[in-house]
């Protein structure tokens, strides 16, 4: 059968529950939930754990090797990304840093120049 993948999922249901919640970003949310949705056996394959998410079949069988070489680290870790270098002068951000700490805050970013 197409899709079927057995993959040893150390952590408990409700481990992954509580990790769940405490992820910050998109990504890693997903990735937890990948094997939340594959630990309570809500999918048992990976493409239907890969249609629950909307994530093609691939994605979602990197996430399984990189589960399997690292854990829960190995999952979560991601590449740094550079990105482009902020165009915000120094003296910009910091204006806006201390206005957003005041109270009355600001309607426009003409207000804080």
């Amino acid at each position: 059968m197409t899709g079927v993948y057995r993959l040893e999922i150390k952590e408990s249901v409700e481990e992954l529950k509580g990790l769940l919640r405490r992820q910050k970003t998109g990504a890693e949310k997903e990735r937890i939930q990948w094997l939340y949705l594959l630990k309570s056996e809500q999918a048992q394959t990976m493409e239907q754990v890969a249609q629950m998410l909307g994530r093609h079949r691939v994605t979602v069988q990197k996430w399984a090797k990189k589960y399997r070489e690292g854990g829960l680290e190995g999952l979560l870790k991601q590449k740094p990304r550079t990105g482009r270098p902020s165009q915000l002068p120094n003296w910009a951000e910091k204006a806006l840093a201390k206005r957003l700490q005041e109270e009355d805050g600001f309607n426009t970013y003409h207000e804080i120049g």
